[in-house]
């Protein structure tokens, strides 16, 4: 089978690529092992929100100036432009977020810290100023007896920054049938059973009659996995302000990210390899000309150009065993700072971990090394990129985006 471009990672990376090059017009495979850390997500996306310093970034355009050279973003021709067209590539996909890459904004995480990002999927509870808290009197709503919605450290957090809180909770008989066994009472599953029953009135009825008196009212972010319909209609059915706050993994969030992101990409064309993995390389040279995979029965999938955009260590993007990291799928170099392995971590837990800086080999193109030579056609993008600590720097989604809307660019040129 032959495509013009193929993806290799069904992430936030790769599917970005993937509608990019098929609203271009190109034919393009995508490759996926299956779930994606979307579901890990918190209901925003992170350009930079702390600088090398650990300072809290106001302006990430002008932090992002400030980088060192290894940052991925220092490949990215025009940061600006870029996080404009990522913006517009979530809406064409029906994801609806508020922010701007010149002004990050603050999003309530689920213990109740406030972190800089830079979009926020409607409906999330955010903060323009982590100075300045915009609500007196919080009624915090959980589902009885979802532990998923850490409502003692929430409440802890926003009444360090003085606002008055009281924790609330409520609960329908088709909820309490999640609760026969503790694995149901998930937020996905919560979520399911919420719009298969059509329990929007209900729910905002128990929360119309606990919310009086209070300013906003926040709730788990567990509802809408296809759509954000079900999620907006509850907060118009609630008679005071409301707004939804991350739960604890499987962020509902994040699955409908991944959800409509998969379908845009469907909906343009492209083609879907869900539940395999790349397992070999075919190259010819410089050059790769094809990729098998695990299922498709030795089967070579043939394209012009390639994007590996597998991820990092948690999707085993990256393998570490005793002695090395090592990029399993096609065998590029990596990039593993020439550290032995006892220096690889740190003990405090607290301090950035010098293996997150780890990632592939790329020229200034974002074109992937192998054996020490330039693969001409072979780009990646994401987090399986070097040069950055996406936990210390929260740089993860738009080092995701633009990257692979770079190798996008350069594909296309």
């Amino acid at each position: 089978m032959k495509f013009d471009v193929i993806i290799i990672g069904g992430g936030l990376s790769g599917l970005t690529a993937g509608i990019a090059l098929a609203e271009a017009g190109k034919d393009v495979a995508l490759v996926s092992a299956g779930q994606s850390t979307l579901h890990f997500g918190g209901g925003s996306l992170d350009l930079l929100g702390y600088d090398e310093q650990g300072n809290e970034v106001k302006n990430p355009l002008d932090a992002i100036s400030n980088l060192n050279g290894n940052h991925p973003y220092k490949k990215i021709e025009d940061v600006s432009r870029l996080a404009g067209v990522a913006k517009k590539v979530l809406e064409r996909a029906g994801i609806a977020t508020a922010g701007e890459a010149n002004h990050n904004h603050w999003r309530v995480s689920p213990i109740g810290a406030l972190l800089p990002t830079w979009l926020s999927l409607e409906g999330m509870a955010t903060v323009e100023d982590a100075g300045t808290m915009p609500w007196k009197r919080v009624a915090l709503v959980n589902v009885v007896n979802f532990l998923d919605f850490p409502t003692k450290f929430l409440a802890a957090g926003l009444r360090n920054r003085g606002v008055e809180v009281d924790v609330k909770a409520f609960t329908l008989p088709e909820l309490e049938q999640l609760r026969k066994s503790p694995t149901e009472m998930r937020s996905t599953n919560i979520a399911k059973v919420i719009e298969t029953n059509n329990l929007i009135a209900k729910i905002a009825n128990e929360v119309n009659d606990i919310a009086g008196g209070y300013d906003m009212v926040l709730l788990p972010a567990v509802l809408g996995i296809g759509s954000s319909e079900t999620s907006r209609h509850l907060l118009k059915a609630i008679k005071v302000p409301a707004n939804y706050v991350a739960t604890l993994p499987p962020s509902v969030p994040g699955v409908r990210m991944q959800t409509l992101l998969r379908k845009r990409f469907t909906a343009l064309g492209g083609t879907f390899f869900t539940g395999d993995q790349v397992i070999e390389g075919n190259f010819e040279g410089d050059t790769l000309k094809g990729v098998k995979t695990a299922k498709l029965d030795g089967t070579t999938l043939e394209a012009d150009n390639f994007v590996l955009a597998t991820g990092s260590f948690m999707s085993r993007g990256l393998v570490a065993d005793y002695n090395h990291v090592y990029e399993p799928a096609l065998g590029v170099d990596v990039e593993d700072l020439g550290l032995d392995r006892n220096t690889w971590s740190k003990i405090d837990v607290t301090e950035s971990q010098p293996y997150m800086e780890m990632g592939v080999k790329t020229d200034s193109c974002l074109r992937c090394q192998r054996a020490g030579n330039t693969i001409a056609n072979l780009y990646a993008a994401g987090s399986i990129l070097g040069g950055h600590n996406s936990i210390k720097r929260l740089d993860s989604a738009g080092v995701d985006m633009l990257t692979a809307l770079q190798a996008v660019n350069n594909i296309l040129k």
